[in-house]
């Protein structure tokens, strides 16, 4: 991250207005920001801090540890230092003349243990779920992040150009990973992707050559389990790459905390005719997916255009999986987090609204044999989309 980076104060004062409004609109006193992503996303800082943000009134970022750099990072103007997490309900109180009724928790990433403390130290205080409400406030990005995306965006193009320059037969899969990693890591990719689920660890990168794509596996959606499992290997392996066999690579970039993911198919002199139709035919459904994409129009709607097209190209028992392993999305939405809401889905009744970001990855996998992919970002404007993926949407053969 940048020396002199800083969340705007008007970026955080919309972003504390919109939680705000969820949190009248359902009767919630008070929000209580635990989890460093969320703490980040409202304050500007991710130091050992806390934020409580009353349902009416400006914020208080109560702060453990460092003070000095919250002071840089932050334009929350009531900060002050604690000593130990026990202090926040006098503190609390204190500043605001009394204790909130209720207070909304982070339930989808708070420990039980964690949760069991911080209900012994509000004896008196109902907890409620206040996660879908972070959620919606996250879900819409503005002017300012759009921007920063864009800059994740660069650095994504930048991996695959080294990508096509470098691939080689007989590196191992794990191998031209890590290559394409340390080449990120010099133009200031993060490397450590963030993800909400506690069950989960994110690669970086995947880098699926052959066979390694067609191994059944599982990489459960890393976000509160709305997304069903992806039915691919994740990560690589210690195959070495071949001449003449599909090599899906997938790699995730973060700059400035914002991420971005794609996905792209290559092959070094060749590919077999089967699977490079059916790199073209998922290429096909992602474009039939975008020209759909427009404000308004259902999640379900979207999912079910990509299931129809699939299935006019005649890969039904294919498409997102073998039979039995399908997964039911076809996107997810990013930002902050490498999975975000809302997950264009099998029966997502919620509407496209300008200002989503969106990563689509329509995959067909034949069991055994490979994986076919293509993920490209793109944000929903007023109209209809915009691709902020930089890389062009091809099948690379170097």
């Amino acid at each position: 991250m940048e020396v002199n980076f800083k969340v705007p104060a008007t970026e955080i004062a919309q972003r504390v207005e919109r939680v705000q409004k969820q949190l009248q609109d359902n009767e919630i006193d008070g929000l209580l920001i635990i989890q460093r992503v969320d703490l980040f996303y409202f304050s500007g800082t991710a130091q050992n801090a806390f934020l409580y943000i009353p349902a009416d009134g400006a914020p208080l970022l109560l702060v453990k540890r460092y003070m000095p750099r919250v002071q840089r990072e932050s334009s929350v103007a009531n900060v002050i230092q604690i000593n130990s997490v026990k202090e926040l309900p006098w503190r609390i109180a204190d500043f605001f003349g009394t204790l909130p009724n209720n207070i909304g928790l982070e339930y989808d990433v708070i420990p039980v243990r964690e949760f069991n403390f911080y209900e012994r130290l509000f004896p008196e205080q109902q907890f409620i779920d206040a996660s879908s409400f972070i959620y919606k406030a996250r879900m819409i990005k503005s002017d300012w992040e759009i921007a920063q995306m864009e800059r994740s965006a660069e650095l994504s193009r930048r991996s695959f150009e080294y990508v096509i320059a470098n691939l080689r037969p007989d590196y191992t899969e794990i191998e031209f990973a890590g290559m394409i990693e340390t080449f990120a890591r010099r133009l200031g990719h993060g490397a450590k992707l963030r993800i909400r689920d506690y069950q989960a660890e994110m690669n970086t990168w995947h880098v699926l050559s052959g066979k390694s794509g067609g191994l059944l596996g599982s990489l459960d959606s890393p976000c509160c389990g709305e997304g069903p499992s992806i039915s691919f290997p994740c990560g690589g392996g210690s195959k070495k790459l071949a001449s003449n066999e599909p090599i899906m690579i997938d790699l995730g970039s973060v700059s400035e905390g914002y991420h971005f993911d794609e996905t792209r198919m290559f092959a070094i002199e060749s590919m077999p005719k089967k699977a490079f139709d059916s790199c073209l035919a998922v290429i096909e459904i992602h474009n039939e997916v975008l020209d759909k994409v427009k404000p308004g129009i259902s999640l379900d709607e979207l999912f079910q255009i990509s299931v129809k097209k699939a299935e006019l190209l005649g890969y039904t028992e294919n498409y997102l999986g073998p039979p039995g392993y399908k997964a039911g999305f076809i996107a997810h939405g990013l930002g902050l987090e490498l999975v975000e809401p809302p997950f264009i889905s099998a029966g997502n009744s919620s509407v496209l609204q300008p200002g989503m970001v969106f990563a689509l990855e329509p995959k067909i996998v034949v069991e055994n044999e490979f994986a076919a992919g293509i993920e490209s970002d793109f944000l929903v404007t007023e109209t209809g989309h915009r691709l902020l993926s930089q890389v062009p949407v091809k099948v690379f053969v170097c």
